[in-house]
């Protein structure tokens, strides 16, 4: 008697298919890696873009110091995850002129409702990618050791990031549980889309 095929036990009554462990479109293995530096790049480059707008509103306002210093290390990031995509051969996101656009364009936004708007904006991105960087952590393997530093090292800078911006008033933004769960929704959705497109 042969095993029956899935088709024929979803069919069956009273029996429901198992779900998959994955979604479509996931991968595992070295193409799950090449997924990481893919979205990881592309993270880096909004963060770097959500800083520049942020400056480009704010460059004369007290908090300008502090902002110029969360900008610089996302530059290196993105320097270092440019270059692990050249030396791993991994396709960037497609979408990198839409991170670019939205980025700044976050940035700009979110420093016109005020410092204490761009510092909620801060906060709410960097938790959104240490909680990111962390499940990278936690699903890559000892022949990583290269890559797991690097991303430990930034998922550090990242926290930094979020604690410097607690510190210059990001909860005393106005509607600040409205603000940071909004961009916490779009940063999820933009990893998402970095990882596939």
């Amino acid at each position: 008697m042969t095993a029956k095929s899935e088709i024929e036990i979803a069919a069956t009554p009273g029996t429901q298919p198992a779900r998959p462990a994955t979604l479509p479109g996931d991968r595992r293995g070295r193409a799950g890696t090449g997924r990481m530096i893919r979205v990881d790049q592309a993270g880096e480059l909004g963060a770097a873009e959500i800083y520049r707008g942020q400056l480009a509103v704010l460059k004369d306002r007290p908090c300008a110091a502090v902002l110029q210093d969360m900008a610089a290390q996302e530059d290196a990031h993105l320097a270092a995850f440019d270059k692990l995509i050249v030396e791993r051969g991994v396709r960037p996101s497609a979408l990198s002129p839409v991170w670019r656009m939205a980025g700044f364009a976050l940035g700009a936004g979110s420093a016109l409702l005020g410092e204490r708007a761009a510092m909620a904006t801060t906060v709410a991105v960097e938790e959104v990618i240490e909680g990111h960087y962390q499940k990278q952590l936690d699903e890559l393997g000892p022949d990583e050791a290269e890559l797991r530093g690097v991303i430990a090292e930034f998922r550090e800078d990242e926290l930094k990031h979020r604690d410097m911006a607690l510190e210059n008033g990001a909860e005393d933004a106005p509607a600040y549980q409205i603000l940071s769960q909004s961009v916490k929704a779009g940063t999820r959705l933009a990893i998402w889309l970095a990882e596939r497109i």
